[in-house]
């Protein structure tokens, strides 16, 4: 049987099923955006299954978007090769699926948020938005609240964010603000921008600040093809990212924003202009707010207008909620373990989602196939889910595992995207605009301290010159000599003084009036 995926097809070959696994399971492209699941327990062949659909995609014209968080997806930028110990296995699941093992490399684009294992890729707080960094730092409604405020005001007066130091410096403002801005926004807590702060400063630690920046990641550099017609498969280096779930989680989440906000609808395309896969789904919405379980689920629902193709990968089918999870109507079920209670109840829920066939009972062939073996159901004709089948799926064309630093390093130097994104850019924001503001309000204040300080001087002159006129001031020769103090006034001078006291008063008058008359009485 040959291999018939090719770029005028319009189906892609996942593998054979059947109970000899000679019918062909195909996805048929115009239904890719319908949007899809991977599952399965650890080492089932999730990543084998995720290699070979984005192989099949690419060779169909179709930009893949894939997070490697094990590290062992960068190999589809080689060729694979009968020197490798799974050679062997490869070409025996060919066979029996009828297809030729036919390997070739696939144009590859590495990515990465710190920059060490690809080309960098950044956004920026504004593109990012409240919503979102909020869940990125773990924010309550009080501090998301209080980040909502800090982009309506920037964005009021005209202040770019576009780094973690642009947001730092508008919190610094909000708070020094927020007074005024409690009058007309609501309540800003202090607090709660010391808060905020703080979580910026963990972020910071983490290496979070080299994903905010410029040149900020334009999505065309992402939707491309090679010069043969091959969509390129663009890899984000997650090994490190996952280390930060959250970091990581909202990460792909705005970059799946920004395809349903950026996109223009084009209805139902005989192809996705982009498959996007999310791997580790489960990070995504573990402990995620409701608001945000909201958010994906109005971006999965709506996208698929603007011809984005989806995958969720995870373990357990569970792990993604039920409003998303009817979004899905491709599946790929690898096995599930089911040793608990609690894990034969989730194997019962996921063989309750796919169409019965009646040559075998779903839930046990899910929890019975071997590794790189898989029950799937893909949409057929006028979108209908397919009878689920028990698939091999076809072995990847390209290497499988991890490759060398060199070879890693061979492919982005000769990459277009080194050049536009190594070299980070610093253009005037809201932190230079600020403190731009504060040296400003410093130099007016110490021009208005001058200017008081003379009209102050100004003031007591006329002071002065107002008493001056209003008071009479003696000259020297007119005032009484230094000399004449009371220390120096002799006894006489003194009862003189005393004397002329006494007799302004009454009792001195009476004395007056006693001696007098007897002066005269005397005579």
């Amino acid at each position: 049987m040959a291999m018939v995926v090719d770029q005028a097809a319009d189906t892609v070959f996942v593998g054979g099923g059947g109970p000899d696994h000679a019918v062909p399971q195909t996805l048929l492209l115009k239904y890719a955006n319908r949007h899809g699941l991977i599952a399965g327990a650890t080492g089932t062949g999730k990543t084998v299954t995720l290699q070979t659909l984005a192989e099949s995609l690419s060779l169909a014209g179709v930009p893949v978007f894939l997070a490697d968080v094990k590290g062992d997806l960068a190999g589809i930028a080689r060729a694979g090769s009968a020197e490798f110990k799974t050679h062997q296995a490869f070409a025996d699941r060919a066979a029996r699926i009828g297809v030729s093992l036919d390997y070739q490399a696939f144009p590859v684009a590495f990515w990465d948020v710190w920059g060490e294992k690809g080309h960098p890729v950044r956004t920026t707080p504004a593109e990012m938005g409240p919503l979102l960094l909020s869940r990125l730092l773990d924010l309550t409604d009080a501090q998301e609240g209080v980040m909502n405020i800090a982009f309506r005001v920037a964005d009021e007066q005209g202040l770019a964010l576009l780094d973690l130091k642009d947001l730092q410096a508008m919190l610094v403002w909000i708070g020094q603000n927020a007074a005024d801005l409690s009058l007309r926004y609501g309540n800003v807590s202090t607090a709660s921008v010391g808060a905020i702060q703080r979580a910026l400063l963990v972020l910071e630690n983490q290496g979070g600040n080299s994903l905010f920046g410029e040149p900020a990641l334009e999505l065309s550099d992402i939707i491309r093809q090679d010069a043969s017609g091959k969509g390129v498969v663009n890899i984000l280096a997650a090994d490190r990212l996952m280390q930060s779930p959250r970091l990581y989680a909202t990460f792909l989440l705005w970059l799946l924003s920004e395809l349903f906000e950026q996109l223009p609808e084009v209805g139902d395309p005989d192809r996705p202009r982009i498959a996007f896969f999310f791997d580790e789904a489960r990070l995504l919405f573990a402990d995620a707010p409701k608001a945000l379980v909201a958010k994906v689920e109005q971006v999965a629902r709506l996208i698929r207008s603007k011809g984005v193709s989806v995958w969720f990968i995870s373990q357990n089918p569970t792990d993604i909620p039920d409003a998303i999870l009817g979004q899905l109507g491709n599946r790929v079920q690898h096995a599930l373990r089911a040793f608990t209670a609690k894990d034969q109840k989730a194997l019962r829920l996921a063989a309750d989602n796919y169409r019965a066939n009646p040559d075998f009972v779903t839930a046990e062939a899910i929890q019975n196939v071997g590794v790189g073996e898989a029950v799937t159901s893909l949409l057929e004709t006028k979108g209908v889910p397919g009878m689920v089948q028990r698939t091999l799926v076809r072995p990847p064309f390209s290497q499988m595992g991890p490759i060398t630093d060199a070879q890693r390093a061979e492919v982005m130097n000769a990459s277009p995207m080194g050049v536009k994104y190594a070299k980070v850019i610093d253009r005037e924001s809201a932190h230079e605009r600020l403190a731009r503001r504060t040296d400003e309000a410093a130099v007016a204040s110490v021009r208005a301290d001058a200017t008081a300080a003379d009209d102050d001087a100004l003031f007591d002159m006329a002071r002065d010159e107002y008493r001056n006129a209003r008071r009479y001031r003696p000259r020297d020769e007119d005032r009484p000599s230094q000399a004449r103090s009371s220390r120096s006034d002799s006894i006489v001078e003194t009862f003189g003084k005393s004397l002329a006291r006494q007799l302004g008063t009454k009792s001195g008058q009476a004395i007056v009036r006693g001696v007098l008359g007897s002066l005269f009485r005397g005579r």
